[in-house]
């Protein structure tokens, strides 16, 4: 084995002897991996090892060799990173175990196309160095955003939130995070080639973020904390939807708050409410009176049945909303982003017999999609930008949402996910969000993980998982704003453009030839 990797991390023609197998495996196993450096496992060095692996594998092989093996990569990175899809599949999905395994895997395969491409490109148009491979990298996360609607999870940024490299987000968000850890991997395998001077870049880049860290962008306002109390009423998500059950959830959140009125916000997770506004308006009207009576706001997830556009549609709009009522609180947040088959199914009526349990649950097939742009929610004064659940996964979008606000706000219900490392990836992404953006994230579950995030990304109080809880905290509104707040993704991603146009303008004659010589 020893023998193999010395062979593996030569830029002698002996790599193109080894039988091909064995860099399929290494590229299996390494993206396979890649999911145990994020939350709940935490394995960050894992970020560095895995796509230094798949950046070493891919020395010296043709274009076509390249997509293979970044497929495979690819598939072992979405096949373990999002496997906790199983449960919402399988459990609540109502599809059998067979199926459910089978469905994941379609989706590995075809997320691992993204890879494959990348490697293909990267050796297809592309010199072999770090100052491609990363670029490449970057672009391919961003991508991941909005083909296919996007589904931008996994990404290597995220392995080093709160930890060594996130001093960069504030300045140019996950994205030159990503970048830097990637570097630092095709930096680890060229170094090991006896490279040196790919050391003194490492090393920079290293004593960057540790700088970076210093900067203060932002700094509370002189206004008094906001006491802030999330109600976690842990529903069964087989229950959370029973017409029996709806009254029942009412009562055990109503519960929950009642010895918190008087505090400045109170929130309830998304969908809280199993119920449309049009069902129970005398249910909201004593609410928003009694927040009132409370000089209290209320805040709280519940889909929404919007009659007036519906007219005008001519069909009905139904949309998964946050509601502000109360004390001096109003506004109403429409989702942008919804989840393929958790919010609406594709193809639906041709995908009946795969996840007939979905079909008739309002919450998992019928909503609608809301337009940008949308106001941040008002609470006593306060500007809250407001994210449902998956939205926070998108860089960009929290990013707009955040302008001018005073908190970052989000409910979500991650019951569908119980037990896995699902909800603990979702957590680590609004860590991040609040770090790129200096504000307070405020997170409110059905199940867990419910926290306070301060602006720097580190979690200051949390409920436990599973239980029926409270959770209260005094949190600080902050003021200014970071530097990726203000520009967006844009350098990180025109940097990457341009270090790919300079590396194809470049590249060595050698790699037209080889790839004529292989095709």
């Amino acid at each position: 084995m020893r023998s193999y990797f010395e062979k593996l991390l030569s830029p002698s023609p002996r790599q193109q002897a080894l039988p091909f197998i064995f860099p399929l495996l290494i590229a299996l196993i390494s993206g396979a991996m890649f999911s145990f450096a994020l939350a709940p496992y935490y394995f960050w060095w894992l970020a560095i090892l895995s796509p230094a692996l798949l950046y070493a594998v891919l020395r010296q092989r043709s274009p076509r060799q390249a997509f293979v093996l970044g497929w495979a990569y690819g598939f072992g990175l979405w096949f373990v990173g999002a496997f906790w899809l199983y449960t919402s599949i399988h459990v609540y999905g109502d599809t059998s175990a067979v199926v459910s395994v089978l469905m994941i895997a379609i989706m590995a395969a075809v997320m691992g196309l993204f890879t494959a491409f990348q490697t293909w490109l990267y050796r297809r148009f592309f010199p072999e160095t770090p100052l491609t491979f990363a670029p490449l990298w970057v672009l391919f996360e961003w991508a991941k955003t909005w083909v296919f609607t996007g589904f931008p999870w996994l990404f290597a940024g995220y392995a080093f939130t709160e930890r060594l490299l996130d001093g960069y987000a504030p300045l140019f968000g996950v994205y030159a995070v990503s970048f830097v850890v990637i570097i630092l991997a095709c930096a680890l395998v060229e170094i090991l080639n006896r490279r040196w001077f790919w050391a003194i870049p490492a090393l920079l880049l290293v004593v960057g973020a540790w700088t970076a860290e210093k900067i203060q962008f932002v700094q509370p306002k002189a206004a008094k904390p906001l006491s802030v109390s999330l109600i976690q009423g842990n529903i069964p998500q087989n229950l959370k939807w029973l017409t029996e059950y709806q009254i029942k959830t009412l009562e055990i959140y109503s519960k929950l708050t009642r010895n918190e009125w008087g505090r400045d916000l109170i929130v309830w997770p998304e969908s809280s409410i199993p119920l449309f506004q049009t069902d129970i308006p005398e249910f909201l009207k004593a609410m928003d009176a009694q927040a009132k009576r409370s000089d209290s706001a209320w805040v709280t997830g519940i889909p929404y049945w919007d009659i007036s556009a519906s007219r005008a549609a001519g069909e009905p709009l139904y949309y998964n909303t946050i509601m502000a009522s109360g004390f001096e609180s109003e506004g109403l947040y429409k989702k942008q982003r919804l989840v393929p088959f958790g919010e609406y199914i594709p193809l639906s009526g041709a995908l009946k017999w795969v996840l007939p349990a979905m079909q008739n649950d309002v919450s998992m097939s019928g909503f609608s999609r809301g337009e940008d742009n949308q106001k941040p929610l008002v609470v006593k004064g306060h500007a809250l930008a407001a994210a449902v659940c998956y939205e926070v996964a998108y860089p960009n979008l929290t990013r707009r949402n955040a302008t001018n606000s005073d908190f970052l706000i989000t409910v979500s219900n991650d019951a569908w996910f119980t037990g896995t490392a699902g909800p603990w990836q979702h957590l680590q992404m609004v860590q991040m969000r609040a770090k790129e953006n200096g504000r307070w994230f405020i997170r409110a579950t059905n199940t867990g993980v419910t926290a306070f995030i301060d602006h720097q990304g580190h979690i200051v109080q949390q409920a436990p998982l599973d239980q029926r809880t409270v959770l209260r905290g005094e949190l600080p509104a902050m003021q200014g704003q970071t530097l990726y707040s203000r520009i967006s993704d844009y350098p990180i991603l025109f940097l990457s453009a341009l270090l790919l146009l300079l590396g194809w303008i470049y590249r060595p004659r050698k790699v037209d030839i080889s790839f004529k010589s292989r095709r």
